[in-house]
């Protein structure tokens, strides 16, 4: 995910959620947090108690989040924020208790007359690459739920466009022949195959280093026939720390009817 799709990506969320952006340029943005939004993802749980405690009035947080820190300015002040910061990850997590799934009509121009709106089913994967280090990387899919044409790249395609929650009046919307599950058990498999296919040499990398630890570990008790059990701890957590896994998530989803 580019400095350009997360600060897209930034917009977007507090728009959807009514926090003004006062400031922005290409590689930062400034933005006034509502009440629910500073609650979810600034880790202020004590100040908030505090408040509903007293019946104080509220101060929600202003943040600039930096998206780009190799375009900033020197003298910018704010939160560098980027795919996998524990920030990014927090305003993930938001969406996905936000809006994990939608229902969404774009809006026509009443001028062109009757129009037929298709349905596809939207989703958003996140992958993520795990040993002692993460790669994450972001998906987007979209999938016509008429014909079953899988389109990538589905969330910046639809970001050009204006939705609504309810059709216009110009518009009919077909109702979809593929299920919305069966859909997604497509777009499954096709993140599965995208990872099948993709180069898995950070895993026998990850392997690596766990065998050269591990010699290591090794070394310094090797006078011992009977292993103490701070061996085993840190044998264990050798384990832990090099077990190579892949997580597919899904960060939200729904369905778009598109003219």
């Amino acid at each position: 995910m580019y400095p350009q799709q997360v600060h897209s990506y930034l917009r977007e969320f507090f728009n959807e959620n009514d926090c003004p952006i006062l400031r922005e340029d290409q590689h930062y943005l400034t933005v006034q947090l509502t009440v629910d939004i500073d609650k979810r993802i600034m880790n202020r749980p004590f100040y908030w108690q505090y408040v509903e405690a007293t019946n104080t009035e509220a101060n929600p947080a202003q943040v600039t989040f930096i998206t780009d820190q190799t375009a900033s300015a020197g003298s910018l002040y704010g939160e560098a924020i980027h795919f996998g910061s524990p920030r990014m990850n927090q305003l993930f997590q938001a969406t996905r208790e936000l809006g994990a799934y939608v229902q969404l009509f774009e809006k026509v121009d009443t001028a062109i007359g009757q129009v037929i709106l298709t349905p596809w089913l939207g989703v958003n994967f996140k992958v993520s690459y795990c040993c002692d280090q993460t790669k994450e990387m972001l998906y987007s899919f979209g999938i016509n739920l008429l014909t079953g044409v899988i389109k990538e790249d589905f969330h910046e395609t639809i970001c050009t466009s204006d939705f609504d929650t309810v059709p216009a009046d110009n518009a009919f919307h077909v109702q979809f022949i593929i299920k919305p599950l069966r859909a997604l058990e497509r777009l499954n498999a096709t993140i599965e195959k995208i990872i099948e296919q993709d180069d898995h040499s950070w895993a026998t990398e990850a392997k690596k280093r766990w065998q050269r630890d591990q010699r290591v570990l090794d070394y310094f008790y090797e006078e011992e026939d009977d292993k103490p059990e701070c061996y085993d701890v840190e044998k264990k957590a050798l384990e832990e720390q090099y077990d190579t896994k892949i997580k597919i998530e899904i960060i939200n989803g729904g369905i778009f009817y598109l003219y």
